[in-house]
């Protein structure tokens, strides 16, 4: 469950989540029949749910089912009940609607940029899979294969001991069977990363990181083909209750981690994937992507890349001044890019986008108080959830943010311990940046029009400020940075105040 507000200003704010585990498909693929006893589960989970959102006042419920309700003869019933006791209308959607939900949840949370992803989610009753963009996704599938449908096909409940390789090797031969047509079909598709999504992808990369650690650091939420095979090896060899107590696995799912196992590793073996990367994203997440792509409020959904939404998503749902956010932004990288003319750095356009948003979000920590702001804005940025961003980029955001006010930035102020010695100056020249921007919108006017370095040397450099009206209160704010600019860059700073009709080219 996913309960969202959606506020004012085109944001919207995550109120809780929950999950609760039914295994509404447990004992039903072999007769189509959900249990009695599953269907209690499930409605009393839903009525729990609907009973805590209502404490949220949610006015409008999206519920769905998927691939134990599709397929159930008593499909009905399960829905009659829950419509009678947790007054929810639940909605079966198809196998490629649940992958194409799946994938917008997915995709939305990754910087993908060119590249083009392959998307698995391994569930109870099937697995779906998509290959697509950022944007667009250009194949959909969906097999009955699932964690739990394939234990209850191959295992009965009493067969707890190790699984014998020819029980395996069964299992590979039953799923590669399933889904060679659509290998087929994709496997000389361009793919640049293989994402999972699932319980069973996260609990099986958590299993490996504990029991084969890297010989040197390795990105988190990794899992390779090689160790995906020895932690398989590892799970077969082990009777259901020493598996349970294996360092890292959810005990509730060893008696079908090794069917999950076998269905990703058999997809990245067919598909010759060397790891698949993890997210907690998944069908919910592509659920509100597709209510929030049906809203008029937010006409900008599913154009911006997910480091765009998400960087605008966080202002709004803590009330920046946007207007104000973005002359800064505006600003500085007005500058950064005069500056890299003018030979004051040599940083490029990952550096650039960084800046970009560092500046945008500021002043978010006026959220909680204007008193210490930078400080609040560093600590909200580098604990909220960014999308499309590594931790590296949260960190290097997040002090650029901290130090556009206030103490000047230096070295051994920074709480940055993974960048090294370049990086940590790159975090010191950003920040100048975003201080400068700061100052030439120091009276949240929009006064000045553009700046510029238009000159350079080795002793100093000459910023042009651009503007019509009288700006006195921005140019004393550059000019309290002239220290702090001097440190940083080496050189002093010289200022120019120029009409709109003088405005120079450029550095020579």
């Amino acid at each position: 469950m996913l309960v969202v507000r959606f506020n004012p200003n085109h944001s919207y704010s995550i109120l809780t989540r929950q999950k609760q585990q039914v295994r509404l498909g447990e004992g039903e693929f072999d007769d189509e029949e959900i249990t009695p006893e599953a269907i209690d589960r499930a409605c009393l989970v839903c009525r729990k749910f609907a009973d805590l959102a209502r404490t949220f006042a949610a006015e409008e419920f999206v519920a769905v089912a998927t691939s134990a309700a599709r397929e159930a003869q008593n499909q009905a019933e399960l829905l009659g009940r829950i419509r009678r006791e947790a007054q929810l209308d639940v909605r079966v959607i198809p196998g490629r609607e649940e992958a194409r939900l799946i994938y917008l949840g997915v995709a939305g949370s990754f910087h993908l940029g060119e590249k083009q992803g392959f998307f698995i989610d391994i569930g109870g009753g099937s697995t779906e899979i998509a290959v697509g963009g950022q944007h667009q996704y250009q194949f959909l599938d969906s097999f009955k294969l699932g964690a739990i449908r394939l234990t209850n096909q191959f295992f009965t409940k009493d067969e707890t001991g190790p699984v014998r390789a020819d029980q395996y090797r069964l299992l590979q031969q039953y799923v590669k069977n399933a889904i060679i047509h659509t290998v087929q079909k994709i496997k000389n598709q361009k793919i640049d990363l293989a994402i999972g999504s699932s319980g069973s992808i996260m609990n099986l990369t958590e299993i490996a990181a504990k029991a084969f650690p890297p010989d040197k650091p390795a990105p988190a939420g990794v899992l390779t083909y090689r160790d995906l095979k020895k932690t398989t090896e590892m799970l077969c060899s082990l009777p259901l209750e020493e598996r349970r107590k294996i360092p890292g696995i959810n005990p509730e799912r060893a008696d079908i981690i090794i069917a999950g196992a076998v269905i990703l590793e058999t997809f990245m073996k067919e598909l010759g994937l060397e790891s698949v990367t993890v997210t907690n994203r998944g069908l919910q997440d592509g659920l509100l992507a597709d209510y929030l792509s049906r809203m008029e409020d937010f006409p900008l959904f599913g154009t911006l890349s997910p480091r765009e939404t998400s960087v605008l998503q966080l202002g709004r749902s803590c009330g920046i001044n946007e207007a104000h956010a973005r002359t800064v932004t505006r600003l500085a990288l007005e500058i950064f890019d005069s500056a890299k003319e003018a030979k004051l750095h040599h940083y490029g356009d990952w550096e650039r986008e960084l800046l970009e948003y560092a500046a945008f979000l500021h002043d978010i920590g006026s959220f909680i108080s204007y008193t210490n702001h930078h400080a609040h804005s560093y600590y909200i940025i580098k604990n909220s959830e960014l999308l499309g961003f590594d931790q590296k980029e949260i960190d290097i955001i997040a002090n650029t943010a901290r130090f556009h006010r206030k103490k000047k930035p230096r070295k051994k102020h920074l709480d940055v311990p993974d960048l090294d010695a370049d990086e940590q100056q790159m975090v010191l020249v950003l920040a100048m940046f975003v201080r400068l921007g700061e100052s030439l919108d120091r009276s949240h006017s929009g006064l000045v029009q553009h700046t510029k370095f238009v000159s350079a040397d080795k002793n100093e450099a000459s910023l042009a400020i651009i503007a019509e009206n009288d700006c006195q209160l921005e140019v004393w704010g550059v000019e309290a940075e002239k220290k702090a600019f001097e440190k940083v860059f080496q050189r002093r700073l010289l200022i120019k105040i120029i009409a709109p009709c003088e405005e120079p080219a450029g550095p020579a």
